[in-house]
């Protein structure tokens, strides 16, 4: 069984050498089908040394990966060492009969591992997102900021631009002065706070109701603007 202790000791060798190969932009080559076939073999008959020499010719995936996600409020350092638990999940359970190549599994394990961290994080800081609902259409289907922001598109977006979506709503928030800012998020409940009516959000904030409704209708619009300026068209 390979141990908690031994899986930690490669991480940070890993992570070591990933720094030094990205500092010095030099990552060892890539293994040769042939080379790589006979390392998997040795890895499947318990040589620890053919799983380090796996790890570390294939550490340029991570680096490759994590540059995905450099604008997701992550640091380097982080993403570097979930990326490198990633390939060394990758390497543990990779199965060749199956007919892909480790590269390509690798990449998507690697890729996985980040993504769980970001929703395990997200899930405990409870952050606004593009998919928080703000209300329901005139057929009764639920509306979410996605919705309203970037049109009705047909188009899927992946896991990662739909990340890099919702660091965008962030930001755009945090730049909305503070009375916008404030009817937006109880308005809408983002983040997992409480939703309020227009009304209720007029007696606290010691405003008319319909005051409420014009900084709301405004602050959708000038958050719209902003994802319009960037290529996000209905």
């Amino acid at each position: 069984m390979f141990t908690v202790l031994a899986t930690a000791a490669l991480v940070l060798r890993g992570i070591m050498l990933l720094v030094s190969y990205i500092t010095n932009d030099s990552f060892p080559q890539p293994l040769k089908p042939k080379e790589e076939k006979h390392f998997l073999f040795l890895l499947s008959q318990g040589d620890g040394n053919a799983r380090q020499i796996l790890i570390e010719h294939n550490l340029r995936l991570v680096a490759h990966v994590i540059k995905k996600f450099e604008n997701i409020g992550e640091t380097k350092e982080d993403l570097i060492s979930i990326g490198t638990i990633g390939l060394i999940k990758a390497i543990n359970t990779f199965d060749s009969s199956k007919g892909a190549r480790l590269a390509t599994y690798a990449a998507k394990c690697i890729e996985n591992e980040i993504l769980m961290h970001i929703r395990a994080s997200k899930k405990i800081r409870r952050e606004v997102s593009i998919h928080d609902p703000i209300g329901v259409d005139k057929d009764g289907n639920e509306i979410t900021l996605e919705n309203v922001l970037c049109g009705n598109s047909d188009e899927v977006l992946d896991e990662v631009e739909l990340i890099l979506l919702d660091e965008k709503l962030k930001k755009v928030i945090r730049k909305l002065k503070d009375r916008e800012r404030k009817v937006l998020l109880m308005r809408y409940g983002l983040g997992g706070k409480k939703r309020y009516t227009q009304r209720e959000i007029a007696g606290q904030l010691g405003i008319s109701r319909s005051y409420v409704s014009r900084i709301e209708k405004k602050t959708l619009n000038k958050i719209a603007e902003e994802f319009h300026k960037e290529g996000y068209h209905n």
